[in-house]
């Protein structure tokens, strides 16, 4: 039988090879909001490893959106060279398709790096006010954040377009909208942090309003042909906080939307969450969105360490995709070992056909490689 974690899949007018993706990965290594060597590095080594798409960490669209002073932004020409640089990398060396998750961090902004000493970076070290849905904290050590207003709505929703924008032009071919994990998307979904009484609050409507005029936006600034997703937290970990069942709602509405894929993850709105953690343990809300899902893929995460476990995920109907991130820092080429045990193809670059288990003796391609020779083996 083949291997359905290894079958072509497609998201709008983007062809992945496979249903393995590289998520997001925070490195605290920023210059300024300007990707770095660091991430040249860290990026570069996932290009050329044949999963189906890839996802740089977590880039804040303005420079209050930053989670740190050491994340990566996309809000002005710099940062857009910095990032175009890696972009290019993947282009003439990679087997992989280079994508961007933009974000904003709102209430959980102006930390420090999580090795740190302390959390929190003051606006006196360098840090700055966050804002937020509504006046509450993230936690006790946590600013207050200011309310965000109607001209911060208008400044955020143009932000997001703006910086979707950059991305087309640096050759991005996806973009994922980073609405989970407490960061400010989730902030307006969730009860928790969003205590609003105009518009934008009260209700679940109400809640949902900024971050689907967000991705409304952009839409419309994205190509057509480029699939355009959101990261969503399934569920908050509290009983008084964001629902299955609101997810459930959610995904309907951004499906309307045009939303091509939706990366179903959890928590991340309080630190009282208590996460019932385990192998997989986030498949079920994927499995849930995925049943109701007509044109939507849906990507799970979550503990998801082995090949015969993803193939499981995707086979069973639980999900469309997988995505890894721990699982390919321990193991940067867990997408050809995964290969190798489901009997599958995935590329690889012809610098290393002679470390592959199927070619080990075999002689390196002829002539001096470009980067545009890209075979694949069992």
């Amino acid at each position: 039988m083949s291997s359905l974690l290894f079958s072509p899949i497609e998201l709008r007018g983007l062809r992945l090879s496979n249903r393995v993706v590289v998520a997001p990965m925070c490195q605290y290594s920023a210059d300024n909001g300007a990707m770095t060597d660091w991430h040249l590095a860290h990026l570069g080594q996932f290009a050329v490893t044949g999963a189906g798409a890839l996802f740089c960490e977590a880039t804040a669209v303005s420079p209050e959106g930053r989670i740190s002073d050491r994340c990566p932004g996309l809000w002005d020409d710099r940062t857009e060279a910095a990032i175009q640089r890696i972009a290019a990398f993947f282009k003439q060396w990679g087997n992989v398709p280079f994508g961007i998750q933009l974000a904003h961090a709102g209430r959980k902004g102006s930390t420090r790096a999580p090795w740190a000493r302390s959390a929190v970076l003051n606006v006196e070290d360098g840090g700055w006010p966050v804002i937020g849905p509504s006046p509450v904290p993230f936690a006790e050590h946590s600013p207050t954040p200011r309310e965000i207003d109607a001209n911060d709505l208008t400044r955020l929703r143009e932000a997001f377009a703006a910086a979707a924008r950059r991305a087309d032009r640096l050759g991005a071919s996806i973009i994922e909208l980073h609405a989970a994990h407490g960061y400010l998307l989730q902030q307006f979904l969730s009860p928790i942090s969003n205590r609003r009484s105009d518009g934008y609050g009260g209700n679940l409507a109400g809640r949902m309003r900024f971050p689907l005029e967000v991705f409304a936006a952009v839409r419309a600034a994205w190509p057509a042909d480029k699939p355009l997703g959101v990261r969503i937290s399934a569920v908050d970990w509290l009983e008084d906080g964001w629902q299955l069942t609101d997810s459930l709602i959610l995904a309907a509405e951004l499906e309307r939307l045009g939303c091509d894929f939706i990366d179903v993850s959890s928590g991340g709105a309080s630190p009282k969450a208590k996460v019932e953690a385990g192998p997989g343990y986030q498949v079920p809300f994927a499995a849930a969105i995925k049943a109701q899902s007509t044109t939507m893929k849906v990507i799970a995460v979550g503990q998801i360490t082995e090949p015969h476990q993803a193939e499981t995920i995707v086979r069973s109907g639980q999900a469309d995709m997988v995505a890894l991130a721990r699982g390919m820092l321990y193991d940067p080429h867990w997408v050809w070992h995964a290969a190798q045990k489901l009997g599958a193809d995935a590329a690889y670059p012809p610098q290393y056909a002679r470390c592959h288990p199927g070619l080990q003796g075999l002689a390196i391609p002829a002539g001096v490689p470009t980067g545009n020779d890209k075979p694949t083996t069992r």
